[in-house]
């Protein structure tokens, strides 16, 4: 009877406490401010898990500041009109109209500050044959620069800034980048001031462009436009993994396909021209090409692959080693060859006096010739 007794009275306490808190849910619901009712749209974001943030100012926070604008300004002569060479109007104007006339020429561009020194990257195509320098931080602080080195065949350049307590952007791993890595690039198109884009990494590897000699670029949908030139390309943590060089546009602004320069190419530029203050390449003096069906058949190497080498220069590394032209190229120290530029940059890649053995195919027989690595000769702006 007790234990009936005690069912009853708590039964009754749960169901007058639910039916009371029924009635205030209904009559003030704002005393109930739980996320749990809340609209949806209302609630707290979730936090992003690992590898996708819901903002990246983080990273555009630690490489923006050491992003720089470049301007550059040169002296320039006219061409002459070659109506003033004609001797009738020389017989009535004499010379005077034809008296050489000056102008000076300005350039944009961005570039990155890439340690203490106040050494800068940026791409050598907006600093070339610059008279006068000057780069601007986005705090506003300016500078004068100097040219340090340049390197043409990668479209790349140093300056150095003379100013002190610079920021520093970290450099970061662009071996290993995956298409479909999330970058931004970081500079001053048209002018308008620094900016940052969004877009991932389309593909890399990218070459035979024709944007330099040397060509192994990270191709990405972040826009890039004119004036950006020689600015960062960073990844979601904000460490700089390119430097932007060049777009594919028949408008000159961005269509999606813009190209950088990685930065493990970059960060050899920069040391050996910290060093020696100029890009020291190894070279053997041959020029090379695909080889193609037509090719194949004409020489008499149907069925093979590899480059045939077009060019010996005369006296050069190859030439004093025996190679001729008409050669088949199909291994560089045991490394199938496919791609003239990759070969290039594999023979760039040794320093002089390495030894390369190369494995050619010469009237139907295989050789392997040794070659000692020159210094590249300087290319010719």
């Amino acid at each position: 009877m007790k234990l009936y007794r005690v069912f009853t009275f708590l039964f009754t306490s749960i169901t007058t406490g639910l039916a009371a808190a029924l009635i205030v849910l209904l009559l003030r619901p704002q005393l109930f401010q739980g996320d749990w009712l809340r609209p949806a749209d209302e609630q707290a974001p979730a936090p992003a898990g690992p590898g996708a943030p819901a903002s990246y100012a983080g990273a555009v926070a630690r490489a923006a500041p050491a992003v720089v604008n470049v301007y550059a300004s040169k002296i320039t002569r006219a061409r002459i009109n070659p109506l003033f060479e004609d001797p009738l109007f020389k017989r009535f104007f004499g010379d005077q109209l034809r008296q050489p006339a000056y102008r000076r020429e300005n350039s944009l561009g961005s570039g990155v500050i890439v340690n203490e020194n106040g050494y800068i990257l940026t791409n050598n195509h907006v600093i070339k044959g610059a008279s006068e320098i000057r780069v601007v931080l986005r705090d506003g602080r300016q500078f004068p620069a100097r040219v340090v080195g340049t390197d043409p065949e990668t479209d790349l350049a140093v300056l150095q800034a003379a100013g002190g307590e610079l920021p520093v952007a970290r450099l970061g791993d662009s071996d290993h980048l995956r298409v479909g890595d999330v970058v931004m690039a970081i500079g001053n198109p048209f002018g308008v001031g620094q900016t940052v884009t969004l877009g991932i990494v389309s593909a890399t590897g990218r070459d035979q462009l024709g944007i330099a000699t040397i060509e192994n670029f990270i191709q990405t949908d972040a826009a890039i436009n004119p004036g950006n030139s020689g600015g960062a390309l960073i990844n979601a943590r904000g460490d700089v993994v390119g430097i932007n060089t060049a777009i594919f546009s028949d408008s000159g602004a961005s269509h999606g396909i813009g190209f950088a320069i990685p930065v493990h190419i970059a960060r050899k530029v920069l040391k050996q021209i910290s060093e020696h203050g100029r890009v020291i390449r190894g070279w053997i003096g041959i020029t090379a090409q695909e080889l193609t069906p037509a090719l194949a058949e004409s020489f008499g190497l149907q069925g093979q692959s590899g480059l045939l080498i077009s060019g010996v220069l005369e006296n050069g590394p190859a030439d004093r080693a025996h190679i001729q032209p008409g050669d088949l190229l199909v291994a560089v120290d045991g490394q199938p060859v496919q791609h003239a530029s990759r070969v290039l940059n594999q023979i760039a890649g040794h320093a002089p006096g390495d030894t390369l053995v190369l494995s050619l195919v010469r009237n139907g027989k295989r050789l392997k010739i040794e070659v000692k690595v020159a210094e590249r000769p300087p290319e010719k702006e």
